[in-house]
């Protein structure tokens, strides 16, 4: 009669489907699964072992993500599950968090908050860099987002340095003044002064990471934008849209951007509503045109919206505070 298969606490796949299917052996044991135990669903081949001390349940994760973001974050819980009692830092931490604009690969990383050296083992960077304070949002310890982003922004480029920055501020998860703490603390630190543009260069009015590389790629190619999140109305006054970017053209009119994020644009109704949407912004005197994030990325929108600006003679303008476009009948 063959084996009845082991049932696998509650406990357990609540913590595995936190951790994007993740569990370290101190979670089993305080579910009440023994190491022969754990030992059985890894031969099974039910379970697998990812590190020392942490095993792959299979558990689905958040369904609410998207894949890159669900590998983003399973490295991210990877380093305080392999290492009981450390503390998430830099990208991992703003990934656990909940900030968006880190790479595609992120490190584990973490820290013990006493400063103590420990001996990395595997992808997990083990620095030392003693917290005098972490969060524990979803339950994994990490750096605030302050300090976070502090060790976060000498390890990346600018485009995903600045993501980050935006992204953190835009979700309110650190304010105007921490987020100039935050500037100055980085200041001090070695090649900070060349990065200190970066800073002063972050926007919390950037809905996303691909808005944030439009901005900094259209600027770089000397076409910054007029305008983020501009409200646009009909003829009559009704609101029928906000675009991501915008340029105010001579003439009166306006070249109006939208950058589609493939996680929130790529299904087909989102298609439908953004088509509809562009449909309503669409007037005698605007040029509207859509970009992908990827575009934005590595200069393809920045070209285009010079070239239409060229061509329309184009030149920076600041409107007043509460500028509103009205489409013409």
């Amino acid at each position: 009669m063959p084996a009845r298969p082991l049932a696998v606490p509650d406990a357990v796949r609540f913590f595995a489907r936190s951790q994007e299917g993740l569990v370290s052996a101190r979670q089993c044991r305080r579910a009440g699964l023994t190491g022969q135990q754990v030992h059985r669903l890894v031969a099974s081949g039910r379970w697998s072992r990812v590190l020392r001390g942490v095993y792959d349940t299979g558990e689905p994760g958040d369904l609410d993500l998207d894949a890159y973001d669900r590998r983003r974050r399973r490295s991210a819980v990877l380093g305080p599950l392999a290492y009981p009692g450390s503390v998430a830092t830099g990208v991992a931490a703003l990934v656990l968090h909940d900030v968006q604009g880190s790479p595609q690969a992120v490190t584990p990383e973490v820290t013990f908050p006493d400063g103590t050296p420990r001996r990395g083992a595997g992808p997990v960077v083990v620095r030392r860099m003693p917290l005098r304070r972490h969060a524990s949002p979803m339950g994994v310890p990490c750096a605030v987002v302050e300090d976070a982003l502090v060790q976060a922004v000498p390890t990346v480029g600018r485009l995903h340095a600045v993501a980050l920055m935006d992204s953190a501020r835009q979700r309110r998860a650190i304010g105007r003044a921490t987020f100039g703490r935050a500037a100055d603390r980085a200041g001090r630190r070695p090649g900070g002064l060349a990065r200190a543009g970066w800073w002063s260069s972050s926007d919390a009015r950037a809905e996303s990471p691909a808005e944030t590389w439009a901005r900094l790629t259209c600027a770089d190619a000397g076409c910054g934008p007029d305008l983020l999140q501009l409200p646009v109305d009909d003829a009559t006054g009704r609101e029928v849209a906000r675009v991501d970017l915008a340029w105010l053209l001579p003439d009166g009119g306006a070249l109006l951007t939208e950058v589609d994020g493939e996680a929130v644009h790529g299904t087909l109704a989102a298609l439908h509503r953004d088509r509809e949407r562009q449909n309503r912004i669409v007037g005698r005197r605007t040029i509207v045109q859509r970009f992908t994030g990827g575009e934005a990325w590595d200069g393809t929108m920045a070209g285009r919206v010079r070239e239409v600006l060229t061509a329309e003679r184009w030149h920076p303008q600041a409107p007043a505070p509460g500028f509103r476009l009205r489409l013409q009948p």
